[in-house]
C-alpha cells in the first residue's frame, strides 16, 4: 500500500481555521521557546544577555518612582521575584492571544515573535556591562521563536485540515481513506509541541546552570576573613535583643536588601577594577590587590533604605571593612570646584554622593567586607561604598567599577530624575518592635522596645506615650558609635483592653523627630510610629 500522504489531496480553497485554544497553545509554546533559547544563549555568553532579564531591567528603568514604593512596600525584598512572575504571565497571556489571532495565518504571530525579539534585542544592546556576543541570545530567541511557532501552526494546520476531510468522508461527500491520517498529523503535532515545550525548560535550566555564582562564589572563599588594623568592639548592653530589639550587629543573611538589580551582577574578585576619574589632578584605576595591600579599617554603620516606611524593616547594622574613601581621594587629587562623586554600579546604576560627606571624618568608606568576611554577592562583592548617615540611593553602591568627581550641575544619580532629591540625609526615627500591631500580651508588665537612630549625630533620647499620654523618656542601650541605631526600651504596666503606643526619638543636635507624616519619596518618611495590642 503507498503512503497515506500520496493518496489524499489537502482540502482546496482556504487555509483550515484552527481552533482558539489551539492557536493559544501554539502562541504559548512559541513565547516559552523563545524566552528559553535565550536563556540558553545567555548562560553561554553572560547573564546580563538573556533577553528576559534583559527587558525585566527595562522595565524596572522605566517605574515610575511612586511604583516601584508601592512595589517594596507591599513586597519588600521579593519585588524582583513578583516583576518577573508578572512578566512571565504576561508574556504567556500575549503569546496565547497572538496564537489565537493566527488562527487562519501564522503571519500575525511571527510579527508577534519579531516584535518581541526586536524590543528583547534593544534591551540588551542597552545595557552597559555587556561585550558583543550578548546581541546573540536576544537574536536566537527571535528566530527560535519565530519558527517554533510557524512549525507549530503548520503542523496544527495539517492535523486540522486531515479531521476535516475525515469528517467529508463520513458525510459520505469523499471517497474513503484508509487508516487515520487524522490521527497521525494530530499526534505529530502534539509530540511536537511536547518535545518543544520540554527542550525550551531544560534549555532555560541549562541557561540558569551556566550562569549560576560558582565561580564568583570561588573567588570570595579564596580571599578568607578580612583582618582590620584595629577590630571594633561592641560593648555589652547594645542591645535589648532578650527584650524583643534586633541583635546589634545584622547576620550578613538577614541584611535588608532593597535595589534596582534584577539578577545579582556576578563579578570575581580577579576581574573587578575601580576607576576614579573626572575632575582630579591624575586619574587612578584600582584592582582588589591594591585594595588589599592597603590597611584595612573597620567601621560600625547603621544603613537604611530611602523606601522604608516609618516603623519598616529596611533598615540593618554591620561591621564593614575596607579603605577610607578621604584617602583615596587624596591620591587623586579632588578639584576644588567638585561638588559630587558620581559612583557607577557594573550594571549601570548610578548614585550622586556629596565630596564633602566623604571627607568630613564620618568614615565613608569603600568596603570590600560585611562582619569580617568578604561581601556577600548580593551585598557588592567584590566591593561597594558606605557612607554613614546618607540614605542609600545617594551613597551606597554595590558592585562599583566607576567614581566620577563632577558637579551635581553636570550629572544625576539614578533616581534623581526620578523624582527623588538631590540631597538625602538620613532622618532622625524610631521604630517600635515589640508589641507587635494586633498583637495580645498578658497584663501586668508590659515591655515595649525598638530602635532609634540618627546616622552621624546620635540618639540622645527616645520617648514613648500610651494611649495618647504624656511622652516618658525610655532607657537606652549603650551607645556604640553615632553612625549606628539605639536600642531603647521600657516596662508599663497596663491593664487588660486595646492600647496603642507612639515613639519618638531626639538626637543630639536636640532635633526631635517629626510628627508629620511624609511619604518616602522624595527624600525619606517620617511620622511617628505606632502599635496597637490588647492586653489580655
Amino acid at each position: 500500500m503507498s503512503d497515506v500522504s500520496t493518496q489524499v489531496d489537502r482540502p482546496a480553497g482556504a487555509a483550515p481555521r484552527l481552533p482558539w485554544h489551539i492557536g493559544a497553545l501554539i502562541g504559548i509554546v512559541g513565547v516559552g521557546s523563545a524566552v528559553g533559547s535565550g536563556q540558553l544563549v545567555a548562560g553561554f555568553v553572560g547573564t546580563e544577555a538573556s533577553p528576559y532579564l534583559a527587558v525585566g531591567d527595562a522595565v524596572v528603568n522605566m517605574t515610575p518612582a511612586w511604583l516601584k514604593n508601592f512595589a517594596v512596600s507591599n513586597f519588600g525584598t521579593n519585588d524582583k521575584l513578583v516583576l518577573l512572575s508578572t512578566m512571565g504571565v504576561v508574556l504567556l497571556l500575549l503569546g496565547a492571544l497572538a496564537g489565537v489571532l493566527s488562527r487562519r495565518s501564522a503571519v500575525p504571530g511571527t510579527l508577534f515573535a519579531v516584535v518581541l525579539g526586536v524590543a528583547a534585542t534593544a534591551a540588551v544592546l542597552g545595557r552597559s556591562d555587556l561585550g558583543q556576543l550578548g546581541v546573540l541570545a536576544p537574536v536566537v530567541s527571535l528566530v527560535a521563536g519565530a519558527l517554533v511557532f510557524r512549525l507549530l501552526h503548520r503542523l496544527a494546520g495539517e492535523w486540522i485540515a486531515m479531521r476535516d476531510f475525515k469528517a467529508q468522508e463520513h458525510s459520505g461527500n469523499r471517497h474513503p481513506v484508509y487508516g487515520d491520517p487524522a490521527g497521525d498529523t494530530r499526534r505529530k503535532f502534539l509530540i511536537s509541541t511536547m518535545g518543544v515545550a520540554v527542550g525550551a525548560g531544560v534549555a532555560g535550566l541549562i541557561g540558569g546552570i551556566e550562569t549560576s555564582d560558582h565561580d564568583v562564589e570561588g573567588s570570595r572563599e579564596a580571599i578568607g576573613r578580612l583582618v582590620p588594623v584595629r577590630p571594633t568592639t561592641v560593648p555589652p548592653g547594645a542591645d535589648f535583643a532578650r527584650n524583643g530589639t534586633p541583635s546589634f550587629i545584622t547576620n550578613a543573611a538577614d541584611f535588608y536588601r532593597v535595589d534596582t538589580a534584577l539578577t545579582v551582577p556576578q563579578l570575581r574578585a580577579e576581574d573587578w577594577s575601580l576607576r576614579i576619574h573626572g575632575m582630579v589632578d591624575r586619574e587612578l584605576t584600582l584592582h582588589y590587590d591594591d585594595i588589599r595591600r592597603h590597611n584595612l579599617t573597620e567601621e560600625i554603620v547603621t544603613l537604611c533604605c530611602v523606601s522604608n516606611p516609618v516603623g519598616g524593616p529596611y533598615i540593618s547594622t554591620a561591621r564593614f571593612e575596607g579603605v577610607l574613601l578621604r584617602d583615596l581621594l587624596a591620591e587623586v587629587g579632588v578639584h576644588p570646584d567638585a561638588d559630587q562623586l558620581l559612583s557607577t554600579s557594573v550594571d549601570g546604576y548610578t548614585a550622586g554622593t556629596p565630596v564633602d560627606t566623604l571627607t568630613d571624618g564620618r568614615g565613608a568608606m569603600l568596603a570590600i567586607g560585611m562582619n569580617g568576611q568578604p561581601l556577600p554577592v548580593e551585598h557588592g562583592f567584590p566591593a561597594r561604598m558606605v557612607v554613614p548617615g546618607l540614605y542609600g540611593y545617594v551613597s551606597a553602591t554595590k558592585w562599583v567599577v566607576d567614581m566620577e568627581l563632577t558637579t551635581f550641575g553636570a550629572a544625576q544619580g539614578y533616581w534623581v530624575p526620578r523624582g527623588y532629591s538631590q540631597q538625602a540625609p538620613v532622618k532622625t526615627e524610631s521604630r517600635i518592635d515589640v508589641p507587635g500591631s494586633f498583637a495580645t500580651v498578658r497584663a501586668g508588665s508590659v515591655v515595649i522596645a525598638g530602635i532609634a537612630w540618627a546616622q552621624t549625630k546620635g540618639i540622645d533620647k527616645v520617648e514613648v506615650r500610651v494611649d495618647n499620654g504624656p511622652w516618658v523618656p525610655a532607657q537606652l542601650s549603650a551607645e556604640v558609635t553615632k553612625n549606628a541605631w539605639r536600642m531603647w526600651r521600657m516596662f508599663v504596666d497596663l491593664g487588660p483592653g486595646s492600647h496603642t503606643v507612639q515613639s519618638r526619638a531626639t538626637d543630639d543636635t536636640g532635633f526631635t523627630q517629626t510628627a508629620q507624616l511624609a511619604d518616602p519619596i522624595p527624600n525619606g518618611a517620617s511620622g511617628y510610629p505606632s502599635a496597637s495590642f490588647t492586653v489580655k
